[in-house]
């Protein structure tokens, strides 16, 4: 087992055979196959409230779009609340904010991971200003140039009801995941975030409800996908 792997439990490096591992591969092919007439490259990963698993979510997505050799970079845009760094042990001296505010070329700023295929952009030192950060032009533009580098582009972005930062940056999303916690998140917490969501015209491909009991009883899945247009 890698450093890497063990330190925040990337499962789908851990175990990468385990039921749990094959459920993020098969919301990667739910994903795929969300739209025929539109590619879907930059996607966003929000959840209703703090703690529902949104970022061990984007980590182990990440992993398994890099696992099917897709070029694929993680953007940490939660400034507020940052996990990449740790999660991939890398350096956060540099990051989002570093390239949103002009202190760092995006080259500085991508770093690359032990594992074949994937990149991270940590968030960087906390900025005083994460909205206005994100709603600006250059993160537009930032966007713009990863998708000509990478094939997949993942934003983790904060909870939806805690703060404006993933309606800003969904609409600059091809589209959207939100993450519940299954016995956690009530509905209408629910029901309020997908309303922030929709309110910006963002495309919501999915919900993946995180915990949820198994019909059988023998344990727990970590996600069960649904798609929220359905």
């Amino acid at each position: 087992m890698s450093k890497l792997a063990s330190k925040r439990r990337l499962i789908s490096l851990v175990e990468p055979k385990s039921p749990i591992s094959e459920a993020y591969r098969s919301l990667r092919t739910n994903i795929d196959f969300s739209s025929v007439d539109d590619k879907v490259q930059v996607i966003m990963v929000t959840s209703a409230s703090p703690g529902e698993g949104k970022s061990t979510t984007i980590a182990n997505l990440a992993v398994v779009y890099a696992q099917a050799d897709r070029s694929v970079v993680l953007i940490d845009a939660d400034m507020r609340r940052p996990t990449s760094h740790h999660t991939f042990r890398l350096s956060n001296r540099h990051g989002l904010s570093s390239v949103l505010s002009r202190q760092c070329e995006v080259e500085e700023a991508v770093q690359a991971t032990d594992i074949p295929n994937l990149s991270i952009m940590t968030s960087g030192p906390v900025p005083p200003n994460p909205a206005e950060m994100l709603a600006s032009k250059r993160m537009s533009l930032l966007i713009e140039q990863l998708r000509e580098q990478f094939d997949v582009i993942l934003v983790d972005t904060p909870p939806t009801l805690a703060v404006t930062d993933a309606q800003i940056v969904s609409t600059k999303c091809d589209g959207s995941l939100l993450v519940l916690e299954s016995g956690k998140v009530k509905r209408d917490m629910v029901v309020k975030a997908k309303q922030q969501l929709t309110q910006v015209n963002a495309r919501i491909l999915g919900v993946v409800l995180n915990n949820v009991k198994q019909k059988n009883g023998d344990g727990y899945y970590y996600y069960h996908y649904n798609d929220a247009n359905k």
